[in-house]
């Protein structure tokens, strides 16, 4: 069997779906020896990321990702290759171009809140979820809570769906020195026991309510420890920062951007506990991380955030100011909690894997 993997996003946003695949890709070759893959590069990508297994093959296509015209555009630079079946992890597939079109789902977002997206980014899912999920043989979604929004939302037959879980960066499971915590630590001026907060800043992400409960946590207890927010600038978050300045928490809060792999998993070890309160995610990798680091985790109780941390966080109704000021305040004021949490953390955390992931992805392909 002929199977190729789209691997053109890492090229235009190293995001949570580019990770999906360049995680997913050496799982598979290690899994796989037997089909042949093609993984599909933009042009103007000079890395690669195709694995060195005898069996994969890197291939480059001019057609860029998102573009109006992909579809069909997509369709003619992979007609030569005679695919039995492509992979779409970026849950847009070419109009044809393969036997068979799998795709990937990650979340309906988009449908949830609509008043959360650009008037573009609205155009652009509103027009092309539909067609896709026509489209596409079988779809692969990243939670049970993914694939019920399909079946129920877009009518999509419950046979024509299967929940894969993802799985966190193996990097996350590493146990790190001290003395390296210390040291980025150091760097970004931070004590042990923060508050932290990890995502794109954009509405969905719920961050003014959590700045909210942070604000009553500190008028109300003795906690005096700072609020990290971890993330790239979405859109629509100029009202976190109004909201830190009318909050008067200027000095309280930080902003990060830009920090990845070795050093955000120290910053998990170090923080006192990981505060996500989205109001939707359609999977939720950073509870997932923070677990793996021995990082407590509050969570919102909506989307597939219950499924990643399962009986190990505490989950809440993410427009619940004082509740979440509540739960922050026992995380950081309780030992013993936060001992059972973290241990149970890691727990839940094993749950989780690529190799996992891989292996139900393959099963698809096969069938």
């Amino acid at each position: 069997m002929h199977i190729g993997i789209d691997c053109r996003l890492p090229f235009y946003q190293m995001g949570g779906i580019s990770q999906y695949v360049l995680h997913l890709l050496p799982a598979l070759a290690e899994l796989d020896e037997e089909n042949e893959y093609t993984i599909f590069h933009s042009r103007q990508d000079g890395r690669s990321h195709t694995p060195t297994a005898s069996n994969f093959h890197r291939a480059n296509l001019w057609t860029p990702c998102h573009h109006r015209l992909e579809r069909l555009a997509l369709a003619a630079e992979l007609l030569p290759y005679r695919l039995d079946v492509l992979h779409s992890p970026d849950f847009i597939p070419p109009a044809f171009g393969a036997k068979r079109r799998i795709i990937t789902v990650h979340d309906l977002n988009f449908h949830y809140y609509p008043q959360f997206l650009t008037a573009e980014s609205k155009r652009y899912y509103a027009d092309q979820i539909r067609w896709a999920v026509g489209a596409a043989d079988h779809i692969a979604a990243d939670s049970q809570a993914t694939r019920q929004d399909l079946i129920e939302i877009l009518q999509v037959p419950p046979s024509k769906v299967t929940a894969i879980h993802l799985a966190a960066n193996p990097l996350y499971e590493r146990v790190y020195e001290e003395t390296a915590v210390q040291a980025t630590l150091r760097q970004h001026n931070l004590p042990r026991g923060f508050i932290l907060f990890v995502g794109t800043l954009e509405p969905r992400k719920n961050i003014p309510m959590l700045l909210q409960a942070y604000h009553l946590l500190r008028q109300e207890t003795a906690v005096d420890v700072p609020l990290l927010l971890i993330g790239s600038k979405g859109w629509l978050y100029n009202e976190i920062f109004t909201t830190i300045e009318e909050l008067g928490l200027r000095q309280q809060v930080r902003h990060l951007s830009g920090i990845f792999d070795e050093q955000l998993a120290h910053l998990y070890t170090a923080a006192g506990l990981l505060a996500t309160p989205s109001h939707y995610e359609g999977f939720g990798l950073p509870a997932l991380e923070a677990m793996h680091c021995g990082c407590p985790v509050i969570v919102s109780n909506r989307g597939s955030l219950p499924e990643v941390a399962g009986q190990a966080g505490l989950l809440l109704d993410p427009d619940d100011i004082v509740a979440w000021a509540e739960a922050m305040a026992q995380v950081l004021s309780s030992p013993d909690l936060r001992a059972r949490m973290v241990a149970g953390g890691r727990i839940q955390a094993q749950k989780f894997s690529w190799q996992k992931t891989a292996a139900a992805t393959l099963k698809i392909y096969q069938s």
